[in-house]
């Protein structure tokens, strides 16, 4: 008979940040503490892309010491290795994601397969590193993927008839290029499968997901008939993905694949509303906060009443979602650490609940991005953004942070 799983609590900072010293907590408050400062944030938004392109003296050095060490591995796999090994010392496992956007043209996209397929043959050698993240911008054409895009959405059907249409209306050329981002998604899933490392398809802006959906269900019907080799990213601040989700899930049970499913809330909720404002087409967006959090919970839901054909990552920083993902599992008398069921948070954010997740014998890890500090700026940017805009985000952080300090007695 199966122990009961320990209590969780997302307040318990001894936990959450034992892994830090004393050094490191004080420069995360430091950090948090700028980032709850608008005005700030959006200073270093804007002079920060022009110091890295210009070469202004210690801009490196700064941030290297301040906003890198707090959300990014290191600028190379060496590096970031003894981040993960210090991770794996607090049983939390690690998603590897190069974090160099993309770059246009053959020979960057054929570069970015490559350094895809390194990160999973490094992966593949570290117990701790179960998964990696591609997007496929990395080595797809935005306007290849917005055309196709286009034309899914004027076809009737399916996804998967609207992308066979979507192909069939492309100019020859293009056929051919779409060829190649097909045989780069093929290379970088047969090793990943071979080498027993799970691949994330990131999601992408709304007017080029539907051919990164199809190309990834197609991955998914090759890779995924014994174990989840690829996954999905399922965006829940779409007004459509939960449908999406369940539809994809009938697609898995017709064609016998296990469908990978990460559940997010989304991460261009700003650009997508301006967009179709301008453009003047209905929002894709939901409503309000409360739609995207109840569409999150049934997706989890749905995921843990179907874990024989689903395997669910719960990528996610709202502590209820984690919180009632374990409910759920408790409900059916399901271990904290089904191997259908893992969760994950961004590196330098929410440790309340990795950590805690952990300690309770959940499968949690950190997503861990790595690369040039030049390369990583963008999301770098995304992280600041995200922790000043994002609704008592960088208050919660600093709040526990301040109670850890207090804890151990720093002032």
């Amino acid at each position: 008979m199966s122990q009961p799983a320990p209590s969780i609590s997302f307040e318990n900072t001894e936990i959450a940040f034992a892994y830090k010293t004393d050094n490191e907590l004080k420069k995360a408050h430091f950090l948090f503490s700028s980032m709850g400062k608008p005005w700030l944030v959006n200073l270093g938004l804007k002079l920060t892309p022009v110091a890295i392109k210009w070469h202004f003296p210690f801009t490196q050095t700064v941030i290297r010491s301040t906003i890198f060490q707090q959300f990014v591995g290191g600028e190379t796999l060496s590096e970031t290795a003894k981040v993960a090994d210090k991770l794996e010392q607090y049983k939390v496992q690690v998603i590897l994601d190069y974090g160099v956007e993309g770059k246009e043209g053959e020979d960057n996209f054929d570069h970015a397969r490559d350094e895809f397929i390194r990160v999973i043959d490094y992966a593949a050698t570290q117990a701790n590193i179960p998964f990696m993240s591609v997007k496929v911008t990395g080595f797809a054409r935005f306007g290849l993927l917005e055309k196709l895009d286009t034309l899914m959405h004027a076809a009737q059907g399916t996804l998967m008839k609207r992308y066979l249409h979507a192909v069939e209306s492309l100019s020859e050329d293009e056929k051919n290029e779409w060829g190649r981002v097909r045989l780069r998604t093929v290379k970088v899933c047969e090793d990943a499968a071979a080498k027993n490392i799970g691949v994330f398809i990131d999601a992408e802006e709304t007017w080029i997901q539907d051919p990164v959906d199809a190309l990834t269900i197609l991955m998914m019907d090759t890779f995924n008939k014994s174990k989840a080799v690829v996954y999905n990213t399922l965006q829940l601040y779409r007004h459509d993905r939960l449908q999406f989700l369940k539809d994809s899930y009938e697609a898995a049970a017709e064609r016998n694949f296990i469908l990978g499913a990460k559940l997010v809330r989304g991460a261009y909720m700003e650009k997508e509303r301006e967009r179709a404002a301008a453009m003047g087409y209905p929002s894709p967006i939901q409503p309000d906060k409360e739609a995207t959090d109840r569409d999150y919970n049934a997706a989890v839901k749905f995921c843990v009443d179907h874990l024989d054909r689903i395997s669910l990552i719960v990528a996610s920083h709202n502590e209820y979602s984690n919180l009632y993902t374990t409910q759920l599992l408790d409900e059916k008398s399901l271990p904290h650490n089904h191997p259908h069921v893992h969760f994950s948070q961004l590196f330098g954010m929410s440790d309340n609940i990795t950590f805690n997740l952990a300690q309770s014998g959940c499968s949690v890890s950190k997503y861990l991005p790595f690369g040039p500090i030049k390369d990583v700026i963008p999301y770098l940017m995304r992280r600041a953004q995200e922790n000043s805009s994002v609704s008592g985000q960088t208050g919660r952080e600093l709040g526990l942070i301040k109670k850890e300090l207090k804890r151990r007695q720093i002032g």
